[in-house]
């Protein structure tokens, strides 16, 4: 099985900063991609940011220039840090990752979301 845990949210002014964090865990193979998505209430969960295991990055255009995903040496963990932020950002926030548990099984997984508000 495999687990990903997040960490980071709360509670932010408009303008402020936060950083995100998660990790996979269990029987991992290769993590072949890991991102992020968000949730507000009413809405589509959305993309995000997102990188794979060649370091390539895609970002929301709502958050390019304010937001940077990066991922750990051993490419298990991924981060989020999210400058600038705006009331529109406020949502759940879910750690998202393709990987391979043996070398054919492949899945994706999804965090249990972490909050993120921006409110003054």
């Amino acid at each position: 099985q495999v687990q990903l845990v997040e960490s980071g949210g709360g509670l932010v002014q408009p303008g402020g900063s936060l950083s995100l964090s998660c990790t996979a865990s269990g029987t991992i193979f290769r993590v072949i991609a890991m991102g992020w998505y968000r949730q507000a209430p009413g809405k589509e969960r959305e993309l995000v940011a997102r990188t794979t295991s060649g370091a390539s990055t895609d970002y929301a255009d709502s958050v390019k220039g304010r937001f940077t995903i990066s991922r750990d040496s051993a490419g298990n963990t991924v981060y989020l840090q999210m400058n600038s932020l705006k009331p529109e950002d406020t949502a759940v926030y879910y750690c998202n990752a393709y990987i391979y548990t043996t070398y054919v099984d492949f899945d994706a997984y999804w965090g249990q979301g972490t909050q993120v508000t921006v409110s003054s």
